[in-house]
């Protein structure tokens, strides 16, 4: 009995310091400034049709500081790649040390995918996140509503969890999005350093959010 006691207060200590870590590590993001020192490397997680267009739209506005890109796609999506590639192409004529590479992992969630498969396929998606953003080590993560970017944000935050790094989570809410959010915006609304929308009617209803206008 003794023993079943121990154990569960040493697990109960386990999630208090996690949840701790996690409050301490999402208020103190917005603080956080990468690059100072030299260049940012991002996380790019891209979704296959309009959150790819989003997304490339959105990079043509960052400097040439932001490099390298890593950019991830689901295993299943067969148009962000060759739309990535046609970007970095033409970004590269115009700076010379730009880099960028394109990783794959399970999507998280497909269209019409029931909830119950999705928290399996999520987990699934987690499993090959965490070795991918641990070796990557990203500066920030960088994402605009696929599913798959949750697991992504799960992976860099436990790298300031654990003290190893903090990565910004920057999220963009897609324009499709006028009214309400998304199910991945309403999960990263949570714990997002900087929540973008484009429409001044969800920055109204999402007082963390910063009103960004239309990028596309």
């Amino acid at each position: 009995m003794a023993c079943l006691v121990s154990a569960v207060f040493a697990f109960l200590l386990v999630c208090l310091i996690f949840i701790i870590r996690l409050y301490i590590v999402v208020k103190t993001g917005p603080k956080h400034r990468p690059g100072t020192k030299g260049s940012v490397t991002v996380l790019v997680v891209a979704g296959s049709g309009g959150h790819t267009t989003e997304i490339l739209r959105l990079l043509e506005c960052l400097s040439a500081a932001y490099t390298p890109r890593h950019y991830v796609i689901a295993d299943t999506d067969r148009m962000s790649e060759e739309k990535i590639c046609r970007f970095e192409s033409l970004k590269q004529q115009s700076d010379a040390e730009s880099q960028f590479t394109i990783c794959r992992i399970p999507r998280s969630r497909e269209v019409h995918q029931s909830w119950t498969s999705s928290v399996v396929s999520t987990l699934n998606a987690l499993r090959f996140s965490l070795p991918l953003v641990f070796r990557l080590r990203p500066d920030m993560v960088l994402c605009n509503g696929p599913g798959t970017c949750v697991p992504l944000c799960v992976a860099g935050l436990l790298l300031g969890i654990l003290g190893m790094k903090k990565v910004l989570i920057v999220y963009v809410e897609s324009i499709c999005r006028v009214e309400t959010l998304s199910l991945t915006g309403r999960i990263l609304y949570l714990v997002s350093d900087y929540f973008f929308v484009q429409w001044s009617s969800l920055r109204d209803k999402y007082p963390k959010s910063i009103f960004l206008g239309r990028i596309v």
